[in-house]
Parts: structure tokens; C-alpha cells; sequence
């Protein structure tokens, strides 16, 4: 009984080597193989079809009959399934696409991803901007941008920034205490979530006593773009990350009354994350260098900010 299944891929991609350039030396120097190999491969699918596919000459092969009705076929194959997966490449090639948190997409990524597309014109860009942790293996994401603290089992982690944060309000909230002069005069106005663990933090580097926060109202806006936004109607004041709000703060949209900035205690911070199985991705690469280029400039017009804006000290 003859077999139904196809014979040995293997076989067939030397058969289509050697049927190309009538010759089983070239076949082998393609491949990478040594010619008894490719001899050998030949022999299996001579003994699978039950017929000579070449015929041997003193220093010399030819394609039989049978050879000749096979090789268009067998080459037709290779070139379908080539053209298949060149395709999917290019095709894969020319988009990425990125999970990224709602606060790093409205507040730093969004208004620089214009310049990554002109350096790379052939690579169109899909933002996701959710506090959802996607999953690489069954969502198409190329690369996340998260944070944490780096552990996520499986992923390539790089990390791009420690969490920063300092009070911040609108002029008009300031202004309705008669001006924040003091860290304490903070605790005399509302907050936007008090419950938020880095308020603690920041109070205790002040040398300002804070646990009356545990009895304020636990309200949670989900994400520092909401709470900014907040801060901006004078809703109260919340505790964002400077380099996120710049325009605001350049703008008067908010103010920073004081020049103390803590960095998250547990090492928290933004994190560009990718599958390990990804890491030579070309598109990758590009875009984790060109990241980081941007940040590096980005912290440089940070400190430069800070030397200027004239916040006080404490």
C-alpha cells in the first residue's frame, strides 16, 4: 500500500537544489552539505517515488523522466511557500506595533512618535494606550512599554526611567489657601488620591507627619493622565511625575511648589518589554534605540528645567 504522506521535506528541498543545477556538487555547496549527503537525501526519494529521478554519468547527473515531470513541481512548491513567508515578513516588517500605559503614551510617547516614523518612513506605528498588561503570546504586540519593577517572566526587560514624583496643583487651588509656602500647608487642600503610597513618601523626605491621609476619601482615577487632568480643574493635588507634565508646569496649567522630587523606594519604573524569542527583531532594535536616544535628550532638558524654574527648596 502506497503511503498518502508527503515525502520528507528535507529530501524534496535537496531533490530541488540538485534538479536546478543538474549537478549534486553545487546541490552540496548551496546546502551547506557534503555531496555524499546530498547523494544520500536523493537516494531516500528515489526509494519513496520507486524510480531513478536522475541518471548518473561518469562525473555527470541528469534528470530522468521522472525527474523532469517533478522538478517544475517540487521548484513551483519552494517558490509558493518562499513568496508565502516573504510576504508574511514584509508584512510584519512594516507595522509596529506597541502597548503602551495611558500616562507614557499622552504624556511623552504621542508627541514624539512623529519623529521615529520620519527616521523609519517604511514602518507605520499601532499605539494601544491601555492599563492593561497585554500578552504577548496570543495578542499581536511587538513590544509593551509597562510598569514595574521588571519581572515578567518570558519578556526581554530594559528599563527606561525609575518613577519619579512631586506634588503638583493648579494656581488656583494654590492661590485659595493664599499660596502653598510649606509642604504642611499641602495637607490644608484636598487630594486627588490620598491613598496613593508615594504621598507618604514624599511627606516623610519633607520631614512633614501625614497620617491623617489614612482618613481622607479613597478616590482613584485610574491613571496619572486622569489625575493630572484633575489637578489642572483644581479638583486637588496630586502627586505626578515632573518630566510628564512639563508643558503644564512651562504653561502655568499647574505649578510644582517645591523642588523635592523622590524616586519610587521599591525601584519602580518604565520598562520597554518584549518576547525573548524577539529579541533580533529588526523594528525592535530600531525603536529601542531610538527610544533611548529620546529619553537621554529628554533627562538632559529635564535637569536644565528644574535649574530654571525656580520652585522652593526644602
Amino acid at each position: 500500500m502506497v503511503s498518502s504522506s508527503l515525502p520528507p521535506l528535507s529530501s524534496l528541498r535537496v531533490f530541488e537544489a540538485a534538479a536546478r543545477h543538474c549537478s549534486f556538487t553545487r546541490a552540496a555547496e548551496e546546502l551547506g552539505m557534503t555531496q555524499a549527503a546530498v547523494s544520500y537525501q536523493i537516494k531516500i526519494l528515489e526509494e519513496r517515488v520507486g524510480s531513478n529521478l536522475f541518471l548518473r554519468k561518469p562525473r555527470q547527473v541528469s534528470l530522468s523522466e521522472t525527474g523532469l515531470r517533478l522538478a517544475p513541481v517540487v521548484s513551483q512548491a519552494f517558490d509558493l511557500l518562499h513568496n508565502a513567508f516573504a510576504a508574511e515578513e514584509d508584512d510584519s516588517q512594516s507595522l509596529l506595533t506597541i502597548s503602551t500605559l495611558q500616562t507614557f503614551a499622552a504624556n511623552y510617547l504621542v508627541e514624539r512618535i512623529g519623529r521615529f516614523q520620519m527616521e523609519h518612513c517604511n514602518l507605520a506605528v499601532r499605539l494601544d494606550a491601555s492599563q492593561e498588561m497585554r500578552n504577548f503570546a496570543r495578542e499581536e504586540f511587538d513590544l509593551g512599554i509597562r510598569s514595574g519593577m521588571g519581572d515578567w517572566p518570558g519578556l526581554a526587560t530594559h528599563l527606561l526611567m525609575t518613577a519619579s514624583f512631586t506634588p503638583m496643583l493648579s494656581p488656583g487651588l494654590a492661590e485659595s489657601i493664599d499660596g502653598v509656602k510649606e509642604p504642611a500647608d499641602l495637607l490644608r487642600l484636598p487630594f486627588i488620591d490620598a491613598s496613593d503610597p508615594w504621598w507618604k513618601v514624599w511627606f516623610d523626605a519633607a520631614g512633614v507627619p501625614s497620617d491623617e491621609l489614612k482618613a481622607r476619601p479613597r478616590s482613584r482615577l485610574g491613571s496619572q493622565t486622569l489625575e493630572a487632568t484633575a489637578a489642572m480643574a483644581g479638583q486637588g493635588v496630586a502627586v505626578l511625575t515632573p518630566m510628564f507634565y512639563r508643558k503644564a508646569l512651562n504653561d502655568g496649567s499647574l505649578i510644582q511648589p517645591f523642588d523635592l522630587v523622590c524616586k519610587d523606594l521599591e525601584g519602580r519604573g518604565y520598562w520597554l518589554v518584549y518576547p525573548e524569542s524577539r529579541r533580533n527583531s529588526r523594528k525592535i532594535k530600531a525603536f529601542r534605540r531610538w527610544l533611548e536616544v529620546e529619553l537621554k535628550q529628554s533627562f538632559i532638558e529635564e535637569d536644565l528645567a528644574i535649574k530654571a524654574q525656580g520652585c522652593r527648596k526644602i
